[in-house]
């Protein structure tokens, strides 16, 4: 190794399946990069519902991961493994994760591996991997949306909505999106939403048939599913892509699929963990191209609603749980809090491009 590193760290155990309080910090050994691989100090990690759950017992990391909760980090590369060949150590970097992002250190594939955009902390680009590229792979390769087209994107408020409205205005498309409350729909506004429809009080098919002169939007990216299904078939435009990206409203549901013939749609979906690192790799080269100019010139902005220490991960949770963020929930190492200082280990928030 390059430097002299600890035998042991903090991590995040998952003591076992259940609530927010399973989450416990303890020691163990600091990892080692295998073959392809970097590791990273770590500066901060991204809280992402995939973590929810898996803590849950309901989503276990893919064969050969690491068993920790994370999916992504940033922070400063520390060691190179056998067959790295981009990055040095002390670079400064972020990297999406099959696992073991709740840690001082976790180890990734270089492939996975993206330099921190040009004006960004590595405390705000933990928030990217995860999100950008979950929308840019469901948004913009399986759903093939293009400037002038318009978008429906479902929980705006979320790390995911506010990513993907951001990025879909920003490559020239109209979005319009669902959101809990009066706050949360002001913050879509500000991001670039033309109309955040209260679904609480708002049917979201009238209101797109509304906006839309009845035509209809021609992408829906939905991580609702329920009875959200028949109701975004109705939504869709003719030639429209219904991208699905979870099921918090649950996986089985009853619908008149006939819509999808006569309207001639397109109903798919993915998952990103599961991919191969050549996959994950391919992504992140198109997001290096083509949306890591946008934040460097601040057209898009990581949305952090706030950040807790590293060993508070169960209060993380439990707010994520609550629904009551706008954006990112981010973990923050004793490391990260010596970078930028700033930011205390109380939480902060910092917002989008006019927030």
């Amino acid at each position: 190794m390059a430097e002299s590193l600890p035998e042991e760290m903090i991590g995040i155990r998952i003591r076992e399946p259940g609530g927010p309080e399973v989450l416990v910090p303890e020691r163990m050994p600091t990892p080692v990069p295998g073959e392809g691989e970097l590791l990273i100090r770590v500066a901060a990690a991204g809280v992402n519902r995939p973590d929810v759950l898996q803590r849950k017992g309901a989503y276990p990391p893919p064969p050969g991961a690491s068993e920790l909760p994370g999916l992504e980090v940033a922070g400063t590369v520390v060691a190179l493994g056998p067959g790295t060949r981009r990055f040095r150590v002390g670079d400064e970097v972020c990297a999406l994760l099959a696992g073991g992002g709740y840690a001082e250190y976790g180890t990734a594939p270089e492939p996975q591996v993206l330099p921190v955009p040009r004006g960004l902390s590595p405390i705000e680009a933990a928030a990217l991997p995860e999100t950008f590229f979950t929308v840019w792979t469901n948004l913009f390769e399986r759903g093939r949306l293009v400037a002038g087209e318009t978008v429906l994107v479902h929980g705006g408020s979320s790390g995911i909505g506010t990513t993907a409205i951001q990025l879909a205005r920003a490559f020239g498309a109209r979005v319009l999106t669902t959101v809990g409350n009066a706050e949360k729909a002001r913050a879509c506004r500000e991001l670039g939403a033309e109309r955040a429809i209260l679904y609480r009080e708002e049917d979201f098919v009238e209101v797109v048939k509304e906006v839309t002169g009845g035509r209809g939007v021609d992408v829906i990216l939905d991580m609702v599913g329920g009875d959200y299904v028949p109701r975004n078939l109705k939504s869709l435009a003719l030639e429209g892509r219904l991208i699905q990206i979870a099921w918090l409203g649950g996986s089985r549901v009853e619908a008149d699929f006939a819509r999808l013939m006569v309207k001639r749609l397109t109903w798919t979906g993915s998952t990103l963990r599961p991919r191969s690192v050549e996959e994950k790799g391919r992504i992140g080269r198109a997001l290096e191209e083509k949306v890591w100019p946008l934040l460097e010139r601040g057209e898009v902005r990581p949305v952090v609603h706030r950040l807790f220490p590293l060993e508070e991960a169960a209060a993380a949770h439990a707010l994520m749980e609550s629904s009551a963020h706008i954006g990112k929930i981010l973990l923050v190492t004793r490391y990260g809090e010596a970078l930028a200082p700033e930011t205390g280990r109380k939480g902060a928030s910092s917002g989008g491009p006019s927030a």
